[in-house]
């Protein structure tokens, strides 16, 4: 399994993979062509289709006039076979438009990408595990909480790199708090953190009120990455609300140290690379089931670690939380990381500490392993019809009208 810096990654919105994917293809490739006079950067499948709303040719073109270089974007929506539906071939030309050098790069979901016929970049494998359950294996061998795997395989600044992602998340969700107006798009929606935050319904009760603010924290992460601004992955920018939203409710709910709070971050980055391990989080790949509901099993986990909870716990309200997101589908209208995604991911927030809760109570009890579902989540995602995998073909996506 791959270290958590390939998962946790700080980067601008709105989609880890149709943003953060193709800027960093963009650099590798522009750092292999320096000589070329200019480029060509051709996009298929979701990247096609999305992009534009998504900010994908504005990522690229901003790496190549950033060195100085012309760039062309083609956006190739005809249908074909892709190895992968985030496809992008980058082209280097000469003086006289003659291609010197080309190369294919597949936007596998979380910011990470790779050149077909290479290792993916920066890939780390550094856990000697490929499933949960061996995980929880070397745990109970070594009689051994859940996140002091994490400090046994990665290297020294593992705690360091997960301070500078929890003030990170912070940061958005303070910035997404006071941030007023309409987001960029032809959709203007309106922001609505702040008036979540702010707006206390008359007679509202004392959990009613905590529900807002959860759901407030998620609007402003979704709404900060809908606006490109900066986000962490968790595991992807379209799903980077949930786990910052529930790990800032919890932790000034309960005045939880910020050691604690690495610690459930830790954890819940197990979950995250056990999914990119065994299946996908990429939502042109298998739906939103694989974001938001990847996200909201590690947020689950970490609000179990938070409490105290065993591994048996923890894996419980993972496999809680991504079992009842089978079959949720990618739909973005107009390409935009908007509508239905910022609602979702504080429906999302919530649904993590409903599953955490019932962990706790019926733990023990559970007759499905988190590599189950997993699997499971997999082959379903591979079963949605492709209209419902990021390319706003069906859905939401088909039938909403821009006015």
């Amino acid at each position: 399994m791959q270290s958590l810096r390939e998962l946790y990654k700080i980067g601008r919105g709105p989609s880890s993979s149709h943003t953060m994917g193709p800027e960093r293809a963009a650099k590798d490739f522009l750092a292999r062509t320096e000589g070329a006079a200019s480029y060509r950067a051709t996009l298929y499948g979701s990247l096609a289709l999305t992009g534009k709303g998504h900010l994908t040719d504005r990522a690229i073109i901003d790496v190549f006039h950033g060195a100085g270089k012309e760039v062309e974007i083609v956006f190739d929506t005809a249908p074909r076979q892709l190895e992968h539906p985030n496809t992008m071939v980058f082209s280097a030309l000469d003086g006289n438009k003659e291609e010197i050098l080309s190369l294919t790069y597949l936007s596998v979901g979380g910011g990470s990408v790779c050149a077909v016929g290479e290792p993916m970049i920066e890939a780390k494998e550094i856990y000697p595990f490929r499933t949960f359950s061996e995980i929880l294996g070397y745990c109970s061998s070594k009689n051994i909480p859940l996140q002091q795997v994490v400090y046994d395989f990665e290297d020294m600044g593992i705690k360091n790199f997960l301070h500078d992602v929890w003030h990170s998340m912070k940061h958005t969700i303070h910035a997404g708090l006071i941030a007023e107006g309409k987001l960029p798009g032809s959709l203007k929606v309106d922001r609505k953190a702040k008036i979540l935050f702010e707006t206390k319904p008359q007679d509202e009760e004392p959990v009613e009120r905590e529900k807002r603010h959860l759901c407030a924290f998620a609007f402003a992460t979704s709404e900060e990455n809908a606006a490109g601004g900066t986000v962490v992955t968790a595991p992807t920018c379209g799903a980077s609300g949930v786990l910052p939203a529930v790990l800032y409710y919890i932790a000034g709910k309960h005045g939880f140290t910020e050691e604690k709070v690495i610690s459930a971050l830790a954890v819940a980055g197990l979950i995250g690379v056990t999914v990119k391990q065994n299946a996908s989080v990429s939502g042109a790949e298998a739906g939103c089931q694989a974001e938001i509901g990847t996200a909201t099993a590690m947020a689950a986990a970490a609000v179990c670690t938070l409490f105290g909870g065993d591994a048996d716990q923890t894996e419980y309200a993972a496999e809680i939380a991504l079992e009842h997101q089978l079959g949720l589908t990618c739909d973005p209208i107009c390409g935009y990381v908007q509508i239905p995604c910022i609602e979702r991911n504080a429906v999302a927030a919530m649904r993590a500490l409903e599953s955490a809760e019932l962990a706790k109570i019926l733990h023990g009890t559970r007759k499905i392993s988190f590599d189950l579902i997993v699997k499971t989540m997999y082959e379903t995602g591979k079963d949605i019809n492709a209209r419902y995998r990021e390319t706003s073909e069906g859905g939401l996506a088909a039938h909403y009208k821009v006015s």
